[in-house]
Formats: structure tokens, C-alpha cells, sequence
């Protein structure tokens, strides 16, 4: 008697001890970037990622990326290279935008969000070394994604940007670069 067919099975559920890196989102990454979800309160902050990915691709200034947990992929984020992409203005220094992060709800909690921030941070120090800071806006009400970019790293600004269709938001900066390395002030340091 011969055993029944081998069928594929689901990749296995992201653990806590997969390595996490960014790499970008290619055709055979793009249907499981599609397939993030978020749960039902965070939808008005992030949105839909097949959505996300979408202007991404479609905007020449950036970059879609995708999160992977060993092989898996388990988020998202859009980079932003236009000059007033984040909080519609430039910066003292040459910045980069942080757009559309997202990790999928199965993945939460496990720590993947700032590793993933670190793997941001250490890819845009390698391919984009001109870049001095990395920039986001979060909304006011997402008290989680606040401190998780908090715990991440990310300094609040104490300014709000008010141009977001989901009420007003925090201005956060991550630097690239040690601040000895700079020789101007540190927008991040000397947030208020």
C-alpha cells in the first residue's frame, strides 16, 4: 500500500528566536505582504497592506520592504525618500521617512517590531549611509505603536503633525549615525 500524496504545509508560526531581517518586497514576497493582517483597533492607523504595498511600488521615492522572521514574512513598512514625506517638511539633515510599518497580528508581542526597527536602522546605514535620520509620524491614540517605537529607539519630537486623516500626530526620530558623529545638533537628543 503506498502512503498518501505529501501536500505543502503552512510555513511554521513565527517564533521568538528567528532571526529577524528587511529585505525588499519582490513578486514571489508580494502575496504574503497582501496577506498581513492587523486586528480590528489598529486598521485606522495602518490600513490595508495590499493597499500599502501598492503606493508603494507606485511611488518612484520609495521603497517597499518587507519584514521576515527567518523565512516568513511578518510585516511591512514603506520607505519614504521625498523631502517632506514625513509631517509634510524637511528636516536640518538628510532623513528618510518610516511609512505603513505594520507587523502581522499572529507575530505581535514576540519582540519582531523592534528587532525589525534595528534591522531598518542597520539596512539604511548600508545602502543609504547619506541618510541622518529616520522619521515617522504615529498617531496620538495609538498609545501601543507609541511606546513601542519608544522601547525601539525613536525619540518623541513633542511636535504634532495634523495632516493625517486619522487626527493628529506624534513626530518621532530614530538617528542613523552615533551623535558624535554629527557635528550638528541632535534633533533627537534634544527633543523636548
Amino acid at each position: 500500500m503506498s502512503s498518501p500524496p505529501a501536500f505543502p504545509t503552512a510555513p511554521p508560526p513565527a517564533t521568538a528566536d528567528a532571526p529577524v531581517r528587511v529585505v525588499a518586497v519582490d513578486a514571489a514576497l508580494a502575496p504574503a505582504v497582501r496577506a498581513l493582517q492587523v486586528a480590528p483597533e489598529q486598521w485606522p492607523f495602518v490600513g490595508d497592506a495590499s493597499a500599502n504595498l501598492d503606493q508603494a511600488w507606485a511611488d518612484p521615492a520609495s521603497e517597499a520592504m518587507a519584514i521576515l522572521a527567518g523565512e516568513r514574512v511578518i510585516g511591512f513598512y514603506r520607505l519614504d525618500f521625498a523631502t517632506a514625506a514625513i509631517a509634510g517638511r524637511a528636516f536640518a539633515e538628510p532623513s528618510v521617512g518610516l511609512r505603513s510599518y505594520v507587523v502581522d497580528r499572529d507575530a505581535q508581542g514576540r519582540g519582531y517590531g523592534r528587532a525589525a526597527i534595528a534591522a531598518c536602522r542597520d539596512d539604511v546605514r548600508r545602502r543609504h549611509p547619506q541618510r541622518r535620520l529616520l522619521a515617522l509620524t504615529v498617531n496620538v491614540r495609538n498609545a501601543a505603536a507609541i511606546a513601542a517605537y519608544r522601547k525601539a529607539g525613536f525619540a518623541d519630537t513633542g511636535e504634532l503633525y495634523h495632516g493625517g486623516s486619522a487626527g493628529p500626530q506624534h513626530l518621532m526620530l530614530l538617528r542613523l549615525q552615533s551623535a558624535a558623529d554629527s557635528s550638528s545638533p541632535d534633533p533627537v537628543r534634544d527633543a523636548p
